[in-house]
């Protein structure tokens, strides 16, 4: 994986499939990427629930990025 392939994900909407309690625990996101949609494990600093839309802010590697609500 080149970095630019590491930064992709960056910007993105995504929508949370399994809800995210906030800090250090993850929910889960799928993130329209490379022609399809790809799930990536899921950290925010307050908790999101299912169904919400959220921009990914970083990607911390190994399918996880930090995310936002809309």
């Amino acid at each position: 994986m080149t970095y630019e392939d590491h930064d992709t994900v960056v910007g993105k909407i995504a929508r949370v499939t399994i809800a995210i309690p906030g800090g250090n625990t993850p929910g889960e996101v799928l993130v329209r990427v490379r022609g399809g949609s790809e799930s990536y494990i899921a950290y925010s600093l307050e908790a999101v629930d299912r169904g919400i839309e959220v921009v990914v802010l970083a990607d911390r590697g190994a399918r996880s990025v930090d995310v936002a609500p809309l």
